[in-house]
Parts: structure tokens; C-alpha cells; sequence
């Protein structure tokens, strides 16, 4: 069996099970949970951006599939790259991918390919796992990483759309952070340039904003497939649940990232 281990344990968040399952837990707020089709949520150490992410899990469903869609941020793997089989390991123990839905993924949607490579010393995907162990024991995922740097835009945003014609009850996750190294200020100033289009699910305004501004934001392709998705499944709005720098929860002002928690659901 196929096995992928953490490889940001004891850097991105605990090592230790008890210390994860009670940080996680602290992270998670009141829960007001709705049905949704997607989040989106920033992948950062948890002590920076673990707010944003617990705010956001919090209000929504955890259903039984999730799909999680990323990046490496070196960009390695194939355009889209889906881990087929086995599972994810975290110090919370293994989640099991659900390989019916991966192999259905691959068979239908062009330009997917089953790739580990792509999932590999990356940190975008993994540090979601230990809040779906705490929130659904029995959750089971596909991860797809997408690699902005060999395909389009347009592309990127088929895949979304022909995503929305196999998934059913399935959660999808995206990750990303947002501006990357400017002071707590601009920062906000341009996230909120990309935020505006992201809650009109508009993947080419966001495409735009970040060419127009200069934003440093990291998950783009995600980003794009998710914005697709929820808008071919008939969502027209995204609604802003928690949106943050590193400077407001323990980092450098002078030098922050951005980090924002949305959620999407259906009309």
C-alpha cells in the first residue's frame, strides 16, 4: 500500500498526537457548520495561520470525500497530479484515499494524471489533514496538486468545470495563501484586491488583480479550479469567513503573509 508521511510534522505543527489533537481542537471554533461544495483555506504553520483555517473548518460539514486541491510550491509533478491509492499518514494516524473517486477523476477529466511526485515534501495539502482527522474520523480524501507553471489558466479552469460533472456530496478544499513579504498594511491592501474577485467566483478577475497588483499569492491554480467548480455547480458567491496576516497572530509586521478562509455553498 501506498503510504505518503508528514514531512512538515514538528515544524508546520506538532509532532506529538496529544499536543496536535489539542492545538487543532483550541483552533476550532463554535461550531456553526453548513452543507458546502468548497473552502478555501491557507496552509502556513498553524501558529500564523492556524485561526483562519480552524474559523473556516469550523463552519462547514465535513463530509465523508473530501478532495484537496494544492500545489508544490517548487513545482514538481505532472499538471495535475493525483495521489491514486493508499493513504496519507499524519501523527494523528492514516487517512485512506478513496481510490474509486480518484481513478474516476483520472478517467474524466482530461489532463490528469495519477503522479506522487507532485505530493511530495510539500507542505500545501498536508497541514489540512490533522483538522479533518479531529473533525471526521472516518473522512476519506483524494489530493490532486496542480501545477500552474505547464498549463493555462484556461485549462486549469476546464478542470474545475469538468470536476463539477463527477463530484457529488464531496467537499472540495483548496489551499492557498494569499500576498507574500509586504508589510501588515499593504498587505491587507492587496489581499483584499484578490479577495474581491474570489467572492465573485470570478477566476479571470483574480487573474487580473494579482497581474495588475503585483500579489504574491501562492495557490493560484487551486485557487482557479475551485472558483470554477463552485460556479459550474451553480454557486454565485463566496463568503469571507476569517481574513488575517502573520502579524496579527504572532509574526513579523514589517514582512507578513496574508491568509483568508472562505467558504462556497450551493444555491
Amino acid at each position: 500500500m501506498s503510504r505518503r508521511d508528514p514531512s512538515v510534522a514538528g515544524v508546520f505543527y506538532p509532532n506529538d498526537p496529544s499536543t496536535l489533537r489539542a492545538q487543532v481542537e483550541q483552533l476550532l471554533v463554535e461550531p456553526s457548520r453548513r452543507k458546502a461544495l468548497a473552502i478555501i483555506v491557507p496552509h502556513a504553520g498553524y501558529r500564523y495561520s492556524g485561526s483562519v483555517a480552524g474559523e473556516t473548518y469550523s463552519s462547514v460539514e465535513i463530509p465523508e470525500k473530501v478532495v484537496l486541491l494544492s500545489f508544490h510550491h517548487r513545482g514538481r509533478g505532472e499538471s495535475i497530479s493525483i495521489w491514486p491509492s493508499g493513504c496519507w499518514k499524519s501523527p494523528l494516524g492514516e487517512v485512506f484515499i478513496d481510490e474509486d473517486l480518484a481513478l474516476e477523476i483520472k478517467e474524466g477529466v482530461p489532463g490528469t494524471s495519477f503522479d506522487e511526485e507532485g505530493h511530495l515534501d510539500e507542505h500545501s495539502a498536508e497541514v489540512q489533514i490533522p483538522f479533518l482527522q479531529v473533525l471526521r474520523s472516518d473522512v476519506q480524501i483524494v489530493p490532486v496538486a496542480i501545477n500552474l507553471q505547464t498549463q493555462s489558466t484556461e485549462s486549469i479552469a476546464r478542470f474545475g468545470e469538468s470536476l463539477s460533472k463527477i463530484l457529488k456530496e464531496e467537499l472540495v478544499i483548496c489551499s492557498t495563501d494569499l500576498n507574500h513579504y509586504a508589510d501588515h498594511d499593504r498587505t491587507v491592501e492587496l489581499d483584499k484586491a484578490v479577495i474581491e474577485p474570489m467572492t465573485r467566483l470570478d477566476h479571470e478577475g483574480l487573474v487580473s488583480a494579482i497581474r495588475a497588483h503585483g500579489v504574491s499569492m501562492c495557490g493560484v491554480a487551486p485557487t482557479i479550479a475551485t472558483l470554477s467548480y463552485a460556479k459550474s455547480c451553480g454557486a454565485d458567491r463566496a463568503t469571507v469567513i476569517a481574513h488575517r496576516t502573520s502579524a496579527e497572530t504572532g509574526g513579523d509586521r514589517d514582512r507578513c503573509v496574508g491568509y483568508v478562509g472562505m467558504t462556497i455553498c450551493g444555491n
